[in-house]
């Protein structure tokens, strides 16, 4: 609006413009949480995923994480990384990994710098090498465990109570 002031010139007081909305920030895709083992997800914080509909045959090397809902075959090396195979994965590959984590199915050998977990509704058939192992109640697994000390390397096998252990069951 406008008044007369003093000296009879109109004058017009300043109306504020009403403040306008901000742009939406730009919509972020957040991955579908995994169910996977408590701890860092992977040295860089990446995570590759191999989804239901994909087969892969052949060798799958990187330096991220992955999670494998998929099918493969062949072999997979991620040594500082976590490998998950999520229940409907279907793995026959020998793994090498930090961590390794079994939802799914697997047939192979695997290796893990730190640790191994099956869970309840998965299923391993091969041989383990790793720092430490948990098998939930419920998992299939079928195969030898080599505990190994984490600074152990791959060659010299660290020594463990299951001598002790296999004298006393029979």
């Amino acid at each position: 609006m406008w008044k007369p002031n003093q000296t009879g010139t109109p004058s017009v007081s300043p109306t504020p413009e009403p403040p306008r909305p901000s742009p939406p920030p730009p919509a972020v895709l957040e991955p579908t949480p995994r169910p996977s083992a408590p701890g860092p997800t992977a040295v860089t914080g990446e995570q590759a995923t191999i989804g239901k509909g994909l087969y892969i045959k052949g060798e799958i090397t990187g330096s991220e994480s992955l999670y494998v809902d998929g099918k493969i075959e062949g072999s997979v090396n991620l040594p500082g990384n976590r490998v998950t195979i999520g229940r409907n994965g279907q793995v026959s590959a020998s793994i090498n990994a930090r961590e390794i984590v079994v939802l799914g199915k697997v047939r192979g050998n695997i290796v893990a710098t730190d640790r191994v977990d099956i869970r309840a509704e998965g299923a391993l058939t091969g041989d383990v090498a790793a720092a430490r192992i948990s098998i939930e109640d419920g998992a299939f697994f079928k195969g030898g465990i080599d505990i190994r000390k984490p600074d152990a390397k791959s060659g010299a096998p660290a020594t463990s109570t299951a001598e002790p252990l296999k004298a006393a069951q029979g």
